[in-house]
């Protein structure tokens, strides 16, 4: 939302905003353009006769006091996706779904229709190098690039967020059951994905990954009238730590890696030629291309060991990174921690689906809090529950943040790579500091 708040001040727009909770980095953002609410609460007088409009995001509750406000005076109110396609309707709108590799595919897309000269708009889920936004709104671009999430759109509107783009260019990149709060069955999970493809405009493109057996089925079953583009992991090699793209301009070096990101790139490299950008021009962009962050980003690095983080935190996910990061660097020891964070990870009936998503990996850590379980109403989870969940020696599970980093920091690290995988921090582990106390003596 302070992403939107900003571009929508860049292009012009008079912006306020209200919160009850404001951190950073959005704090210092807001407060450097000077959109920082002088108070954090919800005031039913920040809401007037001379709003043209109301954006909700999903933090805010469906009674909450100035949306009720709003309805009472008849204002108009969007949802944060709802208002990303008023400022694309006149726009041919791509849009990125798919359970994992939306923020990494729309990533590539951006970077190289940057590096292409292209003029666009844009809405990406990780801060980006080189942009100092996630959310762009203008006037005169031709495209608009659109991360499609399936999380519900606001508290007062339930459909998923990429059903209300409808894309001229669509991706699915896979589909695996995820966000088990909204979606309780994965055939219900599924079916997200077959309205997402009827949303498609008239004679619009299909990008897909027909590895993915699931979304091939559903896609090959499907009677939209739409160009279908299947895509698969990118030719490649690996050679002393660095993949190299297979092409008919000859290998080209690339600073990214594993099979996801490779699928990932295959289908940005589709979605580019579809608009006309040669595959020689995207092979050049795409080499400088270093990835958004915590999308198996590298923390820190010596001769024989490294560090990486990386947003994981569903099965799909774990088994794509830390199958990564073995391929990658298969003569070193790869020690994976992930963090039970998510509502479904947490969730009892959902642990199950774990089974073998870590199995890469030498040590496989898995951490979560208790207290996190009862803020979100879910039953208790034991030790031993979750360890037989995901199944295998290698796993051990710990329920201390302190006592996982004391672990890591007295275990040898020589020809060792650590892995971190959360969409939190381990309540409270900066990776930077550890990444330094962790490095091979």
């Amino acid at each position: 939302m302070h992403n939107m708040a900003i571009a929508l001040q860049q292009k012009g727009f008079d912006v306020t905003g209200s919160d009850d909770e404001i951190f950073e980095p959005s704090k210092s953002r807001l407060a450097a353009r000077g959109l920082l609410p002088e108070r954090e609460g919800w005031f039913t007088a920040n809401i007037h006769q001379n709003l043209d409009a109301v954006i909700v995001g999903m933090h805010a509750r469906a009674d909450n006091p100035e949306l009720l406000k709003a309805k009472e005076l008849g204002l108009k109110i969007f949802s944060y996706p709802e208002y990303i396609f008023e400022q694309s309707r006149d726009k041919i709108r791509i849009v990125i779904g798919g359970s994992h590799g939306k923020t990494s595919t729309t990533a590539m897309i951006l970077h190289v229709m940057k590096e292409c000269g292209l003029q666009y708009d844009y809405l990406v889920g990780a801060q980006l190098e080189g942009f100092d936004c996630m959310v762009k709104f203008s006037s005169d671009a031709r495209y608009t690039v659109i991360e499609g999430d399936e999380y519900l759109s606001s508290p007062i509107d339930r459909r998923p967020k990429f059903h209300l783009y409808n894309p001229h260019i669509a991706v699915i990149t896979g589909i695996a059951w995820d966000h088990i709060n909204v979606f309780p069955t994965f055939e219900n999970y599924t079916e997200q994905f077959s309205i997402f493809i009827d949303k498609i405009e008239s004679g619009g493109t299909l990008v897909y990954c027909e590895k993915d057996e699931v979304l091939d089925a559903l896609i090959r079953n499907h009677s939209a009238s739409v160009v279908r583009i299947p895509y698969d992991t990118h030719e490649h090699e690996i050679k002393n730590g660095t993949t190299y793209l297979k092409t008919n301009m000859g290998n080209i070096p690339i600073q990214i890696f594993g099979d996801h990101n490779l699928q990932n790139l295959n289908a940005a490299l589709k979605v580019c030629t579809t608009i006309g950008i040669a595959q020689a021009d995207f092979y050049h962009a795409i080499a400088s291309f270093k990835g958004a962050a915590r999308r198996l980003e590298l923390v820190n690095s010596t001769s024989n060991h490294s560090v990486y983080k990386d947003f994981a935190h569903s099965p799909s996910k774990l088994k794509a990174t830390t199958d990564a990061l073995q391929k990658q660097y298969p003569n070193r020891q790869l020690i994976a921690c992930m963090e039970l964070h998510t509502f479904s990870s947490l969730n009892a009936n959902f642990l199950q689906e774990y089974n073998g998503a870590m199995a890469k990996a030498d040590e496989a850590f898995v951490y979560f809090n208790p207290h996190t379980i009862e803020h979100k109403k879910l039953n208790p989870i034991s030790t031993d529950q979750v360890a037989s969940s995901f199944g295998g020696s290698n796993v051990r599970v710990f329920t201390s943040s302190s006592e996982l980093r004391e672990v890591l920091t007295k275990r040898s690290w020589e020809n060792a790579n650590l892995l971190l995988m959360t969409s939190g921090n381990f309540d409270g582990i900066d990776f930077s500091e550890l990444a330094s106390n962790i490095e091979p003596k």
